[in-house]
């Protein structure tokens, strides 16, 4: 089962909410955070990169930042920037993509769920950058930005939902950078409350969809708050940490490309040859033409034309959750055997293109000569995501890249 409760969010009042509200923290560096917020005080950037309020070059790490981002959150409040609901309550929080919209409902999740596995994982993580997040929320005690969870599809839950956005949403606007709508609206009725606390109760789990850092920096420092506390109850605002959590079949799960920088000392007529042993090359017109329509089929962009690449029958062992991933067999058959790229968070020779970004980017990179060829993925589903959580295992490096990303600043959960 799964524990989640409502919670008194900290919120801007709505006519301040656009200049509030940000991309995520981890989305963006230092210099764009600084270009975003220049001009707006009320920048939610001044609190969770709050690196920009200091001079340029300035570590985003260094203690006095952390300090900053305390300082600030305190100043958000006082100023009425950011105003804590009177009543614990629930919240659905709508994106509007392309037009296609999701509907997660926000949530404080138990951090409990997290330790014991009841909230899984698909990603590794990596310790510098919790610790990062980790000192971030020791520093405001408080979950600045919701994490992305998904849970299998409830009718239930969406005729719910559904019901209250049919009435006016509480936020309604379009993010200027890039063109998306978010809207919320407020579960305040107890009955509704009742309800989908003890419908999540029902659910053996919820998966990470994006966010595993912040979920495991926002569960360490709730479980760290509950060693210290003599008077533990278990019933404290810190053993939960807020989440957005969507049906899985909303989501849109986007292809994470690959560019690289060179063929590993093959000239074009060498690679092709070798990449034939595993898959049948057809020349095609466009990008368009190349995209991947199914499982195992991929696109390569090199010298200025594109390619629709088909694995060969019986090199995928689709027993293998991980290793019949297009992620594992384009590593496999190209960047290891062929580029000799064996790691995909280390080697410098290998970058990585959101699908968001469309392959007029990947044309982009390849013919301003920084990099030699592009290999584009079929996305991976939400089914396989789940799967693979389901069976403890983990997703290689740079498989997933959900859109549209959880806008920062709408909520906030504060721990004590």
């Amino acid at each position: 089962m799964t524990k989640i409760k409502p919670f008194k969010a900290l919120r801007p009042p709505k006519e301040l909410v656009e200049q509030v509200a940000s991309r995520p923290y981890d989305v963006l560096d230092s210099e764009e955070a600084r270009a975003e917020a220049a001009g707006n005080a009320m920048s939610l950037y001044h609190i969770i990169k709050p690196e920009i309020d200091f001079p340029v070059g300035t570590s985003e790490y260094a203690p006095c930042v952390y300090e900053q981002a305390t300082r600030n959150f305190q100043l958000f409040q006082e100023k009425g920037w950011l105003v804590q609901d009177d009543k614990e309550q629930y919240y659905v929080y709508a994106q509007t993509m392309k037009g296609k919209t999701q509907f997660g409902l926000v949530v404080a999740a138990a951090v409990k769920d997290y330790m014991d596995g009841s909230i899984k994982k698909h990603e590794l993580t990596r310790k510098d950058k919790e610790e990062d997040r980790m000192k971030h929320v020791r520093a405001t005690c408080a979950n600045m930005e919701p994490v992305f969870f998904a849970y299998p599809d409830d009718s239930d839950i969406d005729a719910l939902v559904a019901r209250y956005t049919a009435q006016a949403p509480v936020y309604d606007f379009t993010a200027p950078d890039d063109g998306f709508r978010h809207q919320l609206w407020i579960i305040s009725n107890e009955d509704d409350i009742r309800f989908l606390t003890g419908r999540f109760a029902q659910k053996p789990a919820m998966y990470i969809a994006d966010g595993h850092h912040r979920s495991a920096a926002a569960a360490l420092v709730g479980a760290e708050m509950a060693r210290e506390d003599k008077n533990w109850s278990g019933e404290e605002e810190y053993n939960y940490f807020m989440a957005v959590c969507f049906p899985a079949s909303q989501l849109t799960v986007l292809d994470y490309n690959r560019v690289v920088r060179d063929l590993n000392g093959m000239d074009s007529a060498t690679f092709f040859q070798r990449l034939s042993v595993h898959f049948e090359l057809t020349k095609v017109e466009n990008a368009d033409a190349a995209h991947p329509e199914k499982r195992h089929q991929f696109a390569l962009y090199l010298d200025k034309q594109w390619y629709r690449l088909q694995l060969h029958d019986g090199l995928a062992n689709e027993n293998d959750p991980i290793q019949s991933l297009d992620v594992s067999l384009s590593s496999r058959y190209v960047l290891d055997e062929l580029l000799g790229i064996k790691d995909l968070r280390t080697d410098k020779r290998i970058d990585f293109v959101g699908g968001l970004r469309g392959y007029a980017e990947l044309e982009r990179r390849v013919d301003s000569g920084e990099m030699r060829m592009a290999l584009a993925l079929y996305p991976v589903s939400m089914d396989e995501i789940m799967t693979i959580a389901d069976q403890g295992c983990i997703m290689p490096p740079k498989a997933t890249w959900f859109e549209p990303k959880l806008r920062s600043g709408l909520v906030i959960h504060k721990l004590v």
